[in-house]
């Protein structure tokens, strides 16, 4: 196939995991003989942060720019759209103007989508656009995937480059770190679950790893703060864990069947994960055998002293056998044959 993707970003992992799944889905596209295109928004905040770069990436400055690959995306067999996308709605409608091909959107945020639809905002994505793309791609599974009001929509989750995330053989630094950037609605967990048995254990070393933090938060001592690490650090971060922590953002919570970049690729390590509960996390992961399960900072500092590091082995496997970049691949694959077999039919 040809494909043509217009992302958030693919070039800077800064503050988003947008960066990390189109970086491995891409990769394995590439490796299954498909070609990729990848535009992205040059933005000042992206270009200040970048780590990666590819031939197939080019970047633009506005949507007027895109015309140079009008030829691209009218000839592709794929073209797909991401959620944030600058100007999201313009650029859609661009391409649902010129493709020719199966045209789908890749939601990585669809619970933040919907809330933002319900209220107004049309940020990247409008009510009448969702129907007109051939698949709507979908961050999110489970009973709230048909509710999005697309024509075609699939769960297609986040995964992981085993290429990148793999087990390292390193002293462990950390009883228990957290990798996210900062957020809101998911700071008051990341201070019960994580800040408050830090200071319960203060002979014991903790982290936490993201950017935008403000600068108001009582770290404790024992917590090591550090930047944004790009993806190429993240495996000797999480290899210097004995434990990792998993917090999930409030729409995701709601919505349910919403399983984050970020806790696919710790398991993928290997490093036994410790997160808050939603519904369809048990699909994901067998709780107690593939993942650990705290809803207070009690329950952490339990796992901390029972928890079986075994758990994280078991993860890493379910992870190579469902949720790896490749799996992705393929499963796209099928998505785009059975949407052109239905235009024949």
């Amino acid at each position: 196939m040809k494909t043509v993707w217009l992302g958030l970003s693919i070039t800077s992992s800064w503050g988003n995991g947008h960066a990390t799944n189109y970086r491995g889905v891409l990769a394995a596209l590439v490796g299954r003989g498909h070609d990729v295109l990848f535009l992205e928004r040059d933005v000042p905040w992206y270009a200040a942060n970048r780590d990666f770069s590819a031939p197939f990436v080019h970047l633009y400055r506005s949507v007027d720019e895109l015309e140079r690959w009008a030829d691209e995306v009218r000839d592709a067999d794929l073209v797909v759209v991401g959620s944030f996308v600058p100007d999201g709605c313009d650029v859609a409608e661009r391409v649902l103007a010129t493709a020719e091909g199966v045209t789908a959107f890749w939601d990585i945020d669809t619970p933040v989508t919907a809330a933002k639809l319900a209220r107004g905002d049309h940020e990247y994505l409008s009510p009448d656009l969702v129907p007109r793309f051939d698949l709507y791609l979908s961050f999110t599974g489970g009973p709230f995937l048909e509710t999005i009001g697309a024509q075609r929509p699939v769960p297609f989750y986040c995964a992981a480059d085993p290429r990148l995330y793999r087990p390292l053989d390193m002293p462990l630094r950390f009883e228990l770190g957290y990798l996210g950037t900062y957020s809101d609605d998911r700071q008051p967990k990341v201070d019960e679950l994580l800040l408050a048995p830090a200071r319960s254990l203060p002979g014991r070393q903790f982290a936490v790893a993201g950017p935008q933090y403000p600068d108001g938060i009582d770290w404790p001592g024992n917590v090591e703060r550090l930047d944004s690490l790009p993806p190429g650090e993240h495996p000797t971060f999480y290899a210097a864990q004995r434990f990792t922590l998993n917090v999930t953002r409030a729409d995701m919570v709601t919505a349910g069947w919403s399983p984050s970049v970020r806790l696919f690729e710790a398991a993928a390590c290997g490093v036994p994960v410790i997160s808050d509960w939603w519904d369809g996390l048990d699909a994901f992961f067998e709780p107690g055998r593939e993942i650990l399960i705290a809803e207070d900072g009690e329950g952490v500092l339990r796992h901390l002293r029972e928890g079986d590091r075994a758990v994280g082995q078991r993860a890493r496997t379910r992870v190579l056998a469902e949720h790896t970049a490749g799996r992705r691949a393929a499963e796209l694959e099928r998505h785009v044959a059975e949407v052109r077999d239905r235009g024949r039919a």
